[in-house]
């Protein structure tokens, strides 16, 4: 089924208002997932820091079930109802319901944490479904040799987004536990009370309200399919395509391959920052405000990173971005690995003490590898998308969408649960997150042996020279 309108003709407003979900929905994973609320959740909810990363873990992998068992399901019925914007909706509706329950995270009160977990897994599910459903429309925006830029500069201004809603926390609303200010000196907006952290907590409902505001754009000017097929009717007929899948796969090894890819190191990537935080926390006794400044260092760097990602994407294809990212994603989980508050490299190199923001050298390497981390973050998940739209059959990029969405999720809970458990087993943090190198090495391993497409709906890349061109060669 086609779009309403070509997407060579489509007004500017309407790629901008595409363009605006990555920024509506980024709150949700830089203030809840990684930055603010995550670690406020270890250090001061949970009874012990080691304890809450374990139970951050858990809902995390929780919500990953959800997702990988319905994301093929609800993009099969997307392709045969034809609209999309009614799922992101409701599923954005979902989002800002869980985000905004996070306000009830009253430090030590451990009676509400089935709440609060059960409140992020919501919001987490929301997100993600709202995302395969967002993804699905971007074919229809841009002509395919525009593709990579266009979702490198999707991904820049979520970065951007989430810099924007950080400094906002930081400035006006978070506070540190000790003295009860903001980073700029005063005490917390909005008449918040700093002794309960409310600060902190009100990254929930700041997240639903900054959704609800930024993604208008995209549900005016942004336009969706024709109906297609009744509710019921899409269903089955859903249904049916997803029985279907493992012949489609058959014909389509390299399609099969990345999703097996994508499985492994979005797994990675979804628990390296569901825990980044956590661990600073742990290891360094970071609190919010310092926490924060280094999730603006981190976002900074993943807007460059991004927006580079694009172009390199279109002028090397997505393969090699995704390569190169997993490389550089590797070295520097490894180089996290090795500091610890009195030493780097794995303690061969004590270090003295310091004072100030990231006073020691162990806290400066901490900043430096995960400043590589948010550079190659941004291309990796912005390239992975691109791939995914090259490969996918163009009438079952909602269905593709959908499958790309369970082999980034169908083991997602397995990386944060295993996470979990090797952490309540070894009450070692460092343990826990070491699983992490094993998820990027083995997607650096299958990206390599996916050949590279060129373009949308299929097409191969051809090896040598025309590859490196940029000329397209279609599968016999």
């Amino acid at each position: 089924m086609s779009s309403s309108r070509p997407a060579s003709r489509l007004p500017r407003r309407a790629v901008a208002g595409w363009i605006l979900f990555d920024p509506a929905c980024q709150p949700y994973f830089t203030l809840i997932t990684t930055f603010i609320f995550a670690p406020y959740f270890a250090s001061a909810v949970a009874p012990t820091p080691a304890e809450g990363q374990s139970l951050w873990g858990f809902a995390t992998g929780a919500a990953g079930l959800v997702i990988a068992v319905c994301s093929p399901i609800l993009g099969a019925v997307a392709d045969a109802s034809g609209r999309r914007k009614p799922w992101i909706a409701a599923f954005g509706l979902m989002l800002m319901t869980g985000a905004a329950l996070l306000w009830f995270a009253v430090p030590g009160d451990t009676a509400r944490i089935p709440l609060v977990l059960a409140a992020f897994a919501i919001g987490t599910i929301g997100v993600e479904f709202a995302t395969v459903f967002n993804n699905a429309i971007m074919p229809d925006l841009v002509p395919p040799e525009r593709l990579g830029r266009l979702s490198g500069i999707g991904w820049a201004a979520g970065y951007f987004g989430g810099l924007v809603s950080l400094a906002l926390m930081l400035c006006f609303f978070s506070t540190a536990p000790d003295t009860g200010l903001t980073l700029i000196g005063l005490p917390p907006a909005l008449g918040l009370d700093a002794a309960s952290r409310e600060g902190d907590r009100f990254s929930g409902p700041l997240t639903a309200l900054w959704f609800a505001v930024l993604v208008l754009p995209m549900f005016l000017f942004v336009p969706d399919r024709a109906k297609g097929l009744a509710f019921r009717a899409a269903v089955a007929k859903g249904f049916g395509e997803i029985r279907g899948l493992v012949p489609k796969l058959k014909a389509r090894p390299p399609l099969a391959r990345f999703l097996l890819a994508n499985m492994i190191y979005a797994d990675g990537l979804v628990a390296l920052f569901a825990f980044g935080g956590i661990y600073a926390a742990g290891t360094f006794g970071w609190g919010s405000i310092e926490i924060g400044i280094f999730g603006i260092l981190l976002t900074i760097t993943g807007t460059a990173g991004a927006l580079a990602g694009g172009w390199l994407d279109d002028a090397f294809g997505p393969r090699v971005v995704i390569l190169g990212a997993l490389l550089a994603l590797l070295f520097a989980c490894v180089g996290l690995l090795s500091v610890d508050r009195g030493s780097i490299l794995f303690g061969l190199v004590p270090t003295a003490p310091g004072t100030g923001l990231y006073g020691t050298l162990p806290e400066k390497v901490y900043v430096g590898f995960g400043l590589l981390i948010g550079a190659v973050a941004g291309p990796l998940q912005a390239a992975s998308r691109t791939l995914l739209v090259r490969l996918a059959p163009p009438e079952n990029i909602g269905e593709c969408f959908g499958l790309f969405a369970l082999s980034g999720k169908i083991t997602s809970f397995a990386a944060p649960t295993t996470v979990a458990i090797v952490t309540a087993l070894t009450q070692s943090q460092r343990a826990g997150v070491a699983v992490l190198v094993v998820f990027f090495g083995m997607g650096a391993v299958l990206v390599a042996g996916v050949r590279a497409p060129l373009r949308a709906g299929g097409g191969q890349a051809k090896d040598g020279a025309e590859a490196s061109a940029g000329r397209a060669g279609r599968d016999p």
